[in-house]
């Protein structure tokens, strides 16, 4: 596909990156011309210096060829602006990034009268995220699937856990196949596991179960199943805003630090029922004034990524049954940040690729198969996809012991007639299926590319 992508921010950069490795022909337009040159010399793409809103710049880009516009500057009214002058002049799709809480209320008006095919709001979708993470104490990342049939958890098996030395076709038949080990990380090491594999003691898995079975599956295994009731949260911005709003509707108590008296303002007019404390969140004491100490789960939000991380570690230090989650968008501080005891992290600029990247791989959907849903895992290692079977392939009928299926790939999961189906050998795929796959090659867009053999 030919794609436009309007701002090389750090989620336009996220996306030039993932979507050119997918094989898109990508073209980025960047007013700043010192950014550009910032990030030439790691992106393989076309870059065009100017707005998106001027009709020559979007003639420069070669809009009129596009198969789809994504605009993701920081700024809202250029996003749709861009996306409107797009599609009166090309006709191709558009995606459009809106963080305003107050147009995004309006969303399903602004898309009607504007034609915009998807937009996305970062906070939001960030704060749901967070919020599920709070919902399920033990896990450290949670993707659903299926309409949220199942569950995708990322969980560390605890010291003296009955996990510790087991091995996976152990797992599998203890757990009467309700339960299906999809990838273990241990260290660097990245494995999708096969029968033989044997968990330890701090590893982290990905296991994918419905969540009606969640709790009694962590409480099995020797993970937390204590709810959480009383969260803290290190600045009052929009996506905190989000998050509060859905765990006060949830009956959850909710404190807010933030250190600017008009934002203070604003959240106690729009949010009553929560805990306001205007004051610095790097000013430790205050955080221990406030019952940090006293807090079932703590999420660092503020601007900056490094404050967030040293927010989390000291909550870790001074709390440290309580579940911590952390924003980080830093790419470069990725790989340092997950060694370090900061809980769950979370990255806006992620989520968002992420979402406009699987509506991307929807757009090729083929005759055989939709991509419904992708996740990206581990860094970015691993895939999970969420296919729905439309029609007969080479892939249907058969028992997938008999399926010549490529390595590091897992079928995950079937789900049928509502029914959920943990697969084994002699089971097979069928139209109207639902599908999930785990695998490390990328960019699958059909379900017959989980084979090794050439498609028919």
């Amino acid at each position: 596909m030919n794609i436009i992508i309007v701002g090389c921010g750090k989620v336009g950069y996220t996306l030039a990156r993932q979507l050119n490795g997918e094989g898109h022909d990508i073209t980025v337009i960047e007013p700043s011309a010192e950014r550009i040159q910032s990030v030439s010399g790691s992106l393989d793409v076309q870059m065009v210096n100017g707005s998106g809103t001027s009709v020559r710049t979007l003639r420069e880009a070669n809009v009129e060829e596009a198969d789809l516009l994504i605009a993701v500057t920081d700024q809202d009214e250029v996003n749709l602006l861009s996306c409107l002058i797009a599609e009166k002049t090309s006709h191709c799709r558009t995606v459009a990034r809106v963080r305003n809480p107050e147009y995004f209320e309006e969303i399903a008006y602004i898309r009607q009268c504007m034609g915009t095919s998807l937009i996305i709001n970062p906070e939001f979708s960030t704060a749901r995220e967070i919020a599920h993470l709070i919902e399920v104490p033990s896990a450290m990342e949670i993707d659903s699937f299926a309409k949220g049939s199942v569950d995708l958890l990322k969980l560390e098996i605890p010291a003296g856990s009955i996990l510790d030395g087991m091995r996976v076709d152990e797992f599998s038949a203890r757990f009467n196949r309700q339960a299906l080990i999809c990838i273990r990380q241990r260290g660097r090491e990245i494995e999708i596991p096969n029968g033989a594999t044997v968990l330890e003691q701090r590893d982290i898995i990905y296991i994918i179960l419905p969540p009606r079975q969640i709790r009694s599956f962590c409480e099995s295994v020797g993970l937390s199943v204590r709810p959480l009731r009383r969260v803290m949260i290190a600045g009052g911005s929009t996506i905190s805003y989000y998050l509060a709003k859905r765990l006060l509707k949830n009956g959850f108590s909710v404190t807010i630090v933030e250190k600017k008296y008009s934002r203070c303002e604003f959240l106690s007019d729009a949010l009553p029922e929560a805990n306001i404390v205007y004051g610095d969140a790097t000013d430790y004491e205050m955080l221990l004034e406030e019952g940090l100490t006293g807090m079932d789960a703590f999420v660092a939000l503020t601007s900056l990524d490094e404050e967030n991380v040293f927010l989390s570690l000291y909550a870790n230090k001074m709390a440290p049954r309580c579940k911590k989650i952390t924003k980080n968008n830093h790419l470069s501080l990725d790989d340092i940040v997950e060694s370090l005891p900061v809980g769950s992290l979370v990255s806006p600029k992620d989520i968002t690729a992420e979402y406009i990247s699987q509506y991307v791989r929807s757009l090729n959907n083929s005759h055989s198969s939709n991509v419904e849903a992708v996740y990206r895992l581990v860094g970015g290692q691993v895939e999970a996809l969420e296919f729905r079977l439309k029609e007969q392939s080479a892939v249907t009928g058969k028992p997938l012991m008999d399926l010549r299926l490529k390595d590091n790939l897992l079928i995950c999961c079937i789900l049928r007639d509502g029914k959920i189906i943990t697969p084994g050998g002699r089971d097979t795929l069928e139209k109207g299926d639902t599908v999930v796959v785990v695998t490390t090659h990328r960019g699958l867009g059909d379900i017959r590319e989980i084979l090794r053999s050439p498609l028919r």
